[in-house]
């Protein structure tokens, strides 16, 4: 079993600026994220067998988007998760296609999700207890694909590897 997801990974300049941007943020008990963990969860598949991730990586061949960007302007505080992210308000309609696209292949397969309203977002910082008040730079992610990730739990945290890369059309 895998612990797995959908998501978009940042281009190195792209990550860098989130980074820059998180390590700008000061409060005690925060746990931040890494720079090599920041992404944006596309669907949370959770633990999942060798034979339906490869089923689910055939499937998300058939999946066609167009490159998009998102422009991260926003720091919340999730109160039930405690964690500090990056948001925005306005997002184009090629995410949200793609966001369907792959719950469509997971419905498909009989596998079952988290049923909630899809908010793009970069998780930050977790065990966070309120929102810091600072001003955000907008970040431009020029979005270019999408990918399969591992959750892998080692003795140093989390690590997310890359298992799959598709790339949009031009």
């Amino acid at each position: 079993m895998k612990r797995l997801f959908f998501a978009l990974w940042p281009s190195e300049q792209t990550r860098e600026q989130i980074d820059n941007f998180n390590q700008s943020l000061r409060l005690g008990g925060l746990r931040k994220v890494k720079s090599a963990n920041l992404h944006i969860t596309l669907l949370f598949l959770g633990n999942t067998d060798a034979k339906t991730g490869r089923l689910l990586r055939r499937m998300a061949e058939n999946i066609s988007v167009q490159l998009f960007e998102l422009t991260f302007d926003q720091l919340d505080f999730w109160q039930k998760p405690k964690i500090l992210c990056l948001t925005t308000q306005r997002y184009d309609a090629q995410l949200t296609a793609l966001v369907k696209a792959l719950n469509h292949i997971v419905e498909q397969y009989g596998m079952h999700t988290e049923v909630r309203p899809y908010k793009p977002h970069i998780t930050l910082a977790r065990k966070a207890q309120k929102l810091i008040d600072c001003e955000v730079q907008p970040i431009a992610w020029q979005v270019n694909s999408f990918c399969l990730i591992e959750s892998c739990s080692t003795p140093n945290g989390v690590v997310y590897q890359v298992l799959k890369r598709w790339h949009f059309a031009a």
